[in-house]
């Protein structure tokens, strides 16, 4: 890769490159790039990840010299510690899945408190209105470890319950039945991998995506299990989800307790849950709010609408 820096102030130059060019020499050395600098430009070259370390290092030494602070050997070797810091801080932050190019990351600091959240406990729940990243950052939690081989197989869930709607008998085999309810995890699976490599790890086992009512009986080790529209279980079946948990699990439980289509809504076991285990330190929950939403900008102003004026649901 080669990248070209300019200098702000190239009468300054002296200052950055150090006498007799020793600080470039300190950034060539520390990060294997090589180094030209002529009329106030620095033309860098080498590995694409070291170049953008080095400029954004010559960068942080061009903002010391504009405000007025001492730039001298000490300061390179901190700049180049930092930009290393800096990086793998940012690297700690993001969610790698297979999809080539694709990188997944928190956008508001809602989602990074859910990332973390699930980075650090075994059993998370996160409520919040549609639109703020719910499902989406569950399932890329999970594709990211079972990538980092910190899973063996992905368990994606939803109850089979419809939004206010009637859909009366449904043709085909019983997969083909409930691939309609799956489908928001299926869409969030394909910004993620490929289709035929999904096709290929259903196959092997390694991702499954089932009906809630399928898990009965079951134990999932060294497992991650998200469960979709909580909101529309009862009681009894998340008491019977939770319990699906075994060895080296991950859990993401996630809802909107806004909008629950129970025919009883306060009934709702993910309404349930946060009353009964909120007092747990090993479980985690997480509200995310209007401000999280990251779908269209007019989502935002729709939550806004109907909180402001019910839930939406048809009046007896």
């Amino acid at each position: 890769m080669e990248l070209t820096v300019n200098l702000d102030d190239p009468q300054k130059a002296g200052v950055i490159f150090g006498p007799a060019d020793k600080h470039l020499r300190m950034l060539r050395d520390a990060l294997g790039v090589q180094i030209f600098a002529r009329k106030g430009r620095i033309k860098l070259t080498g590995a694409a990840k070291n170049v953008s370390r080095a400029a954004a290092v010559l960068e942080n030494l061009q903002r010391a010299v504009r405000q007025g602070r001492h730039v001298g050997a000490d300061a390179v070797a901190t700049a180049i510690s930092d930009t290393a810091a800096d990086e793998a801080k940012q690297a700690s932050e993001m969610l790698d899945v297979y999809a080539a190019g694709q990188v997944i990351r928190a956008r508001t600091p809602g989602q990074q408190r859910y990332l973390n959240a699930m980075r650090t406990r075994d059993l998370v729940f996160c409520m919040g209105p549609a639109g703020t990243g719910k499902t989406y950052l569950a399932v890329a939690m999970a594709v990211h470890m079972l990538k980092r081989q910190r899973a063996k197989r992905l368990v994606l869930v939803r109850p089979a319950v419809e939004a206010g709607e009637k859909l009366g008998f449904l043709p085909g085999d019983m997969q083909a039945k409930v691939n309609p309810y799956l489908r928001p995890l299926f869409d969030a699976l394909h910004d993620m991998m490929e289709y035929d490599q999904i096709r290929r790890f259903m196959v092997n086992d390694l991702i499954e995506v089932i009906p809630l009512a399928f898990m009965r009986g079951r134990t999932l080790n060294d497992s991650c299990i998200i469960l979709d529209e909580a909101q529309n279980t009862t009681a009894s079946q998340m008491l019977m989800f939770l319990t699906r948990m075994g060895h080296g699990a991950k859990m993401i439980v996630t809802g909107d307790d806004s909008q629950i289509d129970l025919e009883q809504p306060g009934r709702s076991g993910l309404i349930d849950a946060r009353r009964r285990l909120s007092g747990l330190d090993e479980v985690a929950f997480v509200r995310l709010e209007r401000a999280d939403i990251v779908r269209h900008r007019l989502v935002q102003s729709v939550v806004d609408a109907y909180g402001r004026n019910g839930d939406g649901r048809d009046e007896p």
